[in-house]
C-alpha cells in the first residue's frame, strides 16, 4: 500500500468519525472515541473485505466500500455501547442502605 492511499484512508476514517461526532454531539472525550472507532472500523473493514475477496468499492488498493461499512459499523456499535455506562452513571440506583423493609 502506498503513502497516498494510506493518507486517504486516515483522512477519509477521520471524516467518518468527525461527521458521527458533529452528528451525535458530545465532548472532545466522545469525538475521540469517534475517531478511533471509526479507524479501527475503516481499517478493519478494508483488511475484512480484501481476506474475503470482497473489492467492494474498492479505490486502487483501498477497499473503500468495506471499510466505510466497519466505520458505519463500529461508530454505531461503539456509540450505543459508550452510551449504557454513561446512563448507569448519570441516573444511579437509590441507596437502599438505611430502608426497612
Amino acid at each position: 500500500m502506498t503513502l497516498p492511499t494510506i493518507l486517504f484512508g486516515i483522512l477519509l476514517s477521520s471524516a467518518y468519525g468527525a461527521g458521527y461526532h458533529v452528528w451525535r454531539g458530545g465532548s472532545i472525550r466522545r469525538l475521540t472515541l469517534f475517531l478511533v472507532l471509526g479507524w479501527a472500523g475503516f481499517w478493519g473493514g478494508d483488511t475484512l473485505g480484501w481476506s474475503m475477496g470482497w473489492d467492494f468499492g474498492a479505490v486502487g488498493n483501498l477497499n473503500v466500500g468495506m471499510g466505510t461499512l466497519g466505520a458505519a459499523a463500529f461508530l454505531l456499535i461503539g456509540d450505543f455501547v459508550s452510551r449504557i455506562g454513561w446512563r448507569e452513571q448519570k441516573n444511579p440506583p437509590p441507596d437502599r442502605r438505611g430502608t426497612s423493609r
